[in-house]
């Protein structure tokens, strides 16, 4: 599966500048946890569809989760593809939005690949842990991002690409 290409430029007043400060934020109060996850989807609404819990956010390191609920099911009674695949992409995305580049950079997403190894069924989590980052060279980055049912068992693998660097003039 390949995901059209979008830029996102990188200033110091966008989400990615401060994802880390709000997660901290939001995270240490009662419902904070649920309250940050609500807001990501209403800003990225195509995320807010699978109604995600963004679990853990740390430098490097994001986990997301989403709830089996029958509007995200299959005529299988499986969670369908793309709504594994939302999460993923979200889940990716965080981790690379937690390494916080620099005022003058941007990321691309390039390219998705998604590897379906079973059925999912149940609550859903996804982990994506990224590298310390140079965005001081246009570069490609792939990742990684597994997605387990809640017994723990690999659903699917998710190969996020990116291009990084920094912002070049536009033509």
């Amino acid at each position: 599966m390949t995901i059209a290409a979008f830029a996102v430029p990188v200033t110091a007043a966008t989400a990615e500048a401060t994802v880390l400060k709000q997660w901290g934020s939001f995270s240490r109060l009662p419902l904070g946890r649920r309250l940050f996850s609500f807001l990501i989807g209403v800003t990225v609404p195509y995320a807010g569809s699978i109604a995600p819990e963004v679990v853990e956010l740390s430098p490097g390191q994001a986990r997301a989760r989403m709830a089996d609920r029958r509007r995200l099911r299959n005529h299988l009674r499986s969670l369908h593809a793309v709504a594994l695949t939302n999460l993923a992409e979200l889940t990716g995305n965080l981790a690379l939005m937690s390494r916080q580049p620099p005022k003058g950079a941007r990321w691309i997403v390039t390219g998705f690949d998604s590897e379906f190894i079973r059925k999912a069924r149940g609550t859903i989590t996804a982990d994506c842990s990224l590298p310390v980052l140079d965005w001081s060279t246009a570069q490609t980055l792939d990742c990684r991002v597994e997605l387990h049912d809640a017994a723990g068992e690999l659903v699917m693998i998710a190969r996020p690409r990116w291009r990084i660097g920094p912002d070049e003039p536009r033509q």
